[in-house]
């Protein structure tokens, strides 16, 4: 899902005005590139629905706590090779209404526990 579509930024500088905005947008000017993580600051998800920027956010969060976790390990960690990552990525890019069936699923079941997201 994020394999060569992320970009680092390693040149935080302050609030996202003018400069700072136009530099970090730049950095996103890649159409693939759908995540930007900003050293000493956090990341920034984007897509063309809530759906896919909320299911980026909540499966890259999930990617960098199992990462995490893999490296507290201390093993050698096994990496998919470049191939697999690629194909992988671009499967889930062929197919978006997944984004809105898990965006639609978990509305659901905030829906019949009675969560007020919606007011």
């Amino acid at each position: 899902m994020f394999y060569n579509r992320y970009v680092i930024d390693h040149h935080y500088g302050g609030l996202a005005l003018e400069e700072e905005g136009n530099r970090c947008a730049q950095l996103l000017s890649e159409p693939k590139h759908k995540v930007m993580i900003m050293g000493n600051h956090g990341i920034l998800v984007i897509g063309s629905t809530i759906a896919e920027t909320f299911n980026r956010l909540c499966y890259f969060e999930r990617a960098a706590g199992n990462y995490v976790q893999a490296l507290q390990t201390g093993m050698p960690l096994r990496v998919l090779a470049d191939e697999v990552a690629e194909k992988t990525a671009h499967q889930l890019e062929a197919y978006p209404e997944q984004d809105e069936k898990h965006f639609s699923q978990l509305k659901s079941i905030l829906d019949r526990e009675g969560s007020d997201y919606a007011d």
